[in-house]
């Protein structure tokens, strides 16, 4: 069991009723899963960066499969041009923040999850105060400094860190997780450099599923990680080219001397 089964374990203390039985019964079909790691995700605390075509599917599994507490952040709008990708949003919501309308997709499949929507740019403090009440975060962001904050506050409160990303026909995902010691961090993966620059959407576009794609591998790692099944994506980056159709992987490993965990964290 992982780390964060074992804490959510002690959390879940919520007798499920006969709806959540009815609800969630293929997940209690689940040997890896059942009736506790059901509960567990009952209990759980998700923190999700960015409510737009990764953050879409991810709200929506994590919501549909009972996650107790999601806390949303984004301060961007639902714009006409993010409905061909962005499934949490819809037509009538254009001009409604898209943490708020995430929010209300999550409340139409499951009105017993609670979520807070957080319309705003979160800085380097924020996130920090974030990542230390989740059990889980998950990077949906589209930029580089919004990941590398991320992963700092991650590393700085030993919460795993599930992270995605999707430009034009590529994706990856991986999990960084530095309460295992074999672990790196994103910047063990993708140092710190203040002049990267940053390719967005609106210039190089994005095919519409590949962020279904990746989102819902993101989801799907934060659920095992919340059931207490340990992730097998920590020391993998997966990258997917959609043209091709092809998978492929590239170890990670943890460099001893990153700037964001290195001195955080004894030698392996």
């Amino acid at each position: 069991m992982s780390r964060t089964g074992v804490l959510l374990a002690a959390r879940a203390t919520r007798a499920m009723n006969d709806d959540d039985l009815l609800r969630y019964s293929r997940h209690l079909l689940l040997d890896d899963i059942g009736i506790e790691g059901q509960r567990r995700l009952l209990a759980a605390r998700v923190l999700v960066i960015g409510a737009g075509g990764l953050g879409s599917p991810v709200v929506l599994y994590l919501g549909s499969a009972g996650v107790g507490t999601i806390t949303i952040v984004d301060d961007d709008d639902v714009d006409l041009t993010n409905l061909q990708r962005q499934i949490a949003h819809d037509l009538a919501r254009v001009g409604t923040a898209k943490a708020e309308s995430a929010a209300r997709s999550i409340a139409a499949i499951n009105p017993a999850v609670r979520v807070t929507a957080l319309v705003e740019r979160a800085d380097a403090a924020r996130l920090g105060e974030l990542a230390a009440d989740a059990d889980v975060v998950l990077d949906c962001s589209d930029n580089f400094a919004t990941r590398q904050a991320v992963n700092a506050a991650c590393v700085a409160h030993a919460r795993p860190l599930v992270a995605g990303a999707a430009i034009g026909f590529d994706g990856q995902v991986s999990v960084y997780d530095t309460r295992r010691a074999e672990s790196p961090c994103y910047a063990c993966a993708f140092p710190p450099d203040p002049a990267f620059a940053d390719v967005a959407c609106s210039t190089m576009g994005v095919l519409a599923p590949l962020v279904g794609i990746v989102g819902s591998m993101q989801a799907a790692e934060a659920l095992k990680l919340l059931a207490g099944i340990e992730s097998a994506l920590v020391g993998r980056l997966l990258m997917l080219d959609a043209r091709a159709m092809e998978w492929t992987e590239v170890r990670v490993d943890r460099n001893p001397a990153c700037p964001v965990c290195g001195a955080r964290r004894p030698p392996v």
